[in-house]
């Protein structure tokens, strides 16, 4: 499918990494008792630590302050009773614990043209166009069997659906929100769902690995 980019075909782009660092020398960690964090992503491993140059600085879009609103407003903590909304710490737990094995997905939900530029380790690009509930959405049938939905006399069946965090740009990107209302409208179960708000702004402004679509 030409809209999921595989993670295998995406380069590491990080001012720091060496997968044989020794933790002394880590002075930016993730917590006190966490300097990185090991991931396995589609069978290959990705060490994800913060930059460690301590002066290093956005220079990308998300040092933007103000955008027009709409479309990009800022978006509520909580968008859907029953949701929960994770923080960056939660998505690594997430990657470590669900998506290493296989049971969870972290979905970037933003169109193509972000996710080129640069995604969470470990995400696969299902945009939330496609998600679009509406019956003649022929994207459905090959996007929601990923997820471990089975369709069953015509209706989905979420019994044994995966696990999922959905994210986009950041607090103020509705493209994630619009993603998991399009899931919940399908029938996807809330308390499979999970929203990181803080999305790639917030991810970059702490100096987490990103990854890259091979040019």
């Amino acid at each position: 499918m030409s809209f999921l980019f595989k993670t295998s075909a995406m380069l590491l782009v990080a001012s720091f990494f060496v997968m044989g660092a020794n933790q002394n020398d880590i002075k930016v960690k993730i917590t006190p008792n966490i300097p990185y964090m090991d991931v396995d992503v589609m069978g290959q491993p990705v060490r994800i630590m913060r930059i460690q140059d301590t002066k290093h600085k956005l220079t990308n879009s998300y040092v933007k302050t103000s955008r027009p609103c709409p479309p990009f407003c800022v978006q509520p903590f909580e968008p859907f009773k029953g949701v929960e909304t994770y923080g960056e710490y939660e998505v690594l737990q997430f990657l470590k614990n669900e998506v290493s094995n296989n049971t969870g997905v972290l979905v970037d939900a933003r169109l193509p043209k972000w996710y080129n530029q640069g995604t969470i380790p470990g995400a696969i690009n299902i945009p939330f166009p496609i998600l679009n509930p509406d019956a003649s959405n022929e994207y459905l049938d090959q996007i929601l069997p990923i997820l471990g939905a089975e369709k069953k006399n015509g209706k989905w069946d979420f019994s044994h659906a995966q696990k999922l965090v959905v994210f986009d740009n950041g607090p103020w990107c509705q493209q994630a929100n619009r993603a998991i209302d399009h899931l919940l409208k399908l029938g996807y179960p809330k308390d499979k769902i999970k929203y990181y708000r803080g999305g790639m702004q917030y991810w970059q402004i702490l100096g987490l690995t990103v990854l890259k679509k091979d040019q």
